[in-house]
């Protein structure tokens, strides 16, 4: 059997890659995989050596990778020893992104040194920029030229991103490959009336979330979760600068201005994720005004951001600059709407599933105002979107992993064994 096993952050870690690495491991097969990853301490991104935390998900993992600035391929061969993987059967898949591994010409090491076949996820590449003529950045060139250089495959999650670097490294190109970020899958929620999961999402922001008074009090007085005839647009997720909330309050007025005759509010629930993103809740609260502008700081639990999803008519996405993104994997799942930029591989994404989509914000909003006119519509944006979710589930997802990490495996014992076959060359033998 081919076992893959994963490289990067895990659980307990709160990061993206940890969320995705875990999908992927609780659907995959058990035996099939491992985790090597760095374990959370109070340090933050502090590693040590000792066993970690046994199992996760019915899978072994391992938390013992040294600081990010001090890894080596070692390191990672004496992690597939602790969890007692046969190197023979192994694939090692390594999660890549902006500052995860700190030293780039480190990592690049330690892959050029592992003599297993390798695959490294590249979570964070874009395709539309102008700093060069393929559309990636300036910043990954050189990391990529040598990743692809050492590696067996290289996968990425749009074919935008497919394209650019093909475009940049022809030669290379046929090392890429595109597997789709996984998508959740949510019948309970995605069966719901809108009615019921906007009256189950006020119950948990006025009963459970942690909100200041005055948001608790203007949430039941302007009762626009209880009201069906509201059209309610919302935002999830932490609240990350990059995610350009404010936008969201100025949809809303242009949506209003668009459909004078309905009630349009707009709300924004999630909470710093950092201490500097403090200052930026700041500012996004200022915006509010407890009538139609709405920021309940809160987190969602997991079980909770599906249904807030559900809850709202639209759900905007319009990041200043982005990659891919995990919240839309679980809005497509919970049959929500999304209306969003048409930016990189959220662009691509939104498009795939047949969502609401523009690069210009005016012409967005009469998409939408078209879309709440018309009931018919709506429903069909709802389709697409559980369609693309049944797609590229993350069951689907994993066993696109294992097919991949098969035919590498395949191909690697076959370049091993015509190796040892071939003649030893000694200084002494003819050759011609």
């Amino acid at each position: 059997m081919t076992i893959l096993c994963f490289v990067g952050t895990y659980r307990p870690i709160m990061c993206g890659i940890a969320d995705y690495t875990e999908y992927l491991v609780r659907e995959s097969l058990p035996g099939s995989v491992g985790v090597l990853s760095f374990h959370l301490s109070r340090g933050g991104f502090t590693m040590f050596h000792d066993g970690g935390d046994g199992k996760a998900t019915g899978q072994p993992v391992w938390h013992g990778i040294p600081g990010r600035r001090e890894y080596s391929a070692s390191d990672i061969i004496r992690g597939l020893d602790y969890l007692g993987m046969d190197v023979g059967d192994c694939v090692l898949w390594f999660q890549h992104e902006n500052g995860i591994w700190q030293d780039d010409r480190r990592f690049v090491n330690m892959l050029r040194e592992l003599s297993l076949p390798t695959v490294v996820t590249f979570h964070s590449l874009h395709f539309q920029s102008a700093e060069t003529s393929s559309g990636l950045r300036k910043a990954h060139l050189g990391l990529l030229e040598e990743v692809l250089t050492v590696v067996n495959a290289v996968t990425v999650f749009s074919q935008g991103v497919k394209r650019a670097v093909a475009a940049a490294y022809p030669e290379l190109g046929h090392k890429v490959h595109v597997l789709r970020h996984g998508i959740h899958a949510y019948p309970d929620i995605s069966g719901m009336s809108r009615h019921e999961a906007r009256l189950r999402l006020e119950e948990f922001l006025l009963r459970d979330a942690a909100l200041d008074p005055a948001t608790r009090e203007a949430l039941d007085g302007q009762a626009i979760l209880r009201e069906p005839t509201t059209v309610l647009i919302g935002q999830t997720g932490f609240l990350c600068p990059s995610k350009n909330t404010e936008v969201l309050y100025t949809f809303r007025d242009r949506l209003q201005e668009a459909i004078p005759n309905r009630r349009i509010a707009a709300i924004r629930i999630g909470s710093p994720r950092e201490e500097g993103q403090k200052e930026y809740a700041r500012r996004i609260r200022s915006e509010t005004n407890g009538q139609d502008r709405f920021l309940a700081e809160t987190w969602l639990p997991p079980a909770t951001l599906p249904l807030a999803q559900r809850a709202f008519d639209i759900n905007l996405c319009w990041p200043s600059e982005c990659t891919q993104s995990g919240v839309l994997a679980h809005a497509l799942g919970a049959g929500a709407v999304v209306a969003g930029r048409e930016l990189e591989g959220v662009g691509e994404t939104l498009r795939e599933a047949g969502q609401i989509t523009d690069t210009d914000l005016e012409r967005l909003v009469g998409k939408v105002a078209r879309l709440i006119r018309d009931p018919v519509f709506a429903r069909s944006v709802q389709e697409k979107a559980l369609a693309h979710a049944a797609r590229y589930s993350w069951e689907r997802q994993a066993r696109a992993h294992r097919e991949l990490a098969g035919s590498i495996l395949r191909r690697h014992a076959g370049y091993a064994a015509r190796s040892a076959a071939w003649p030893t060359v000694s200084a002494a033998s003819p050759v011609g």
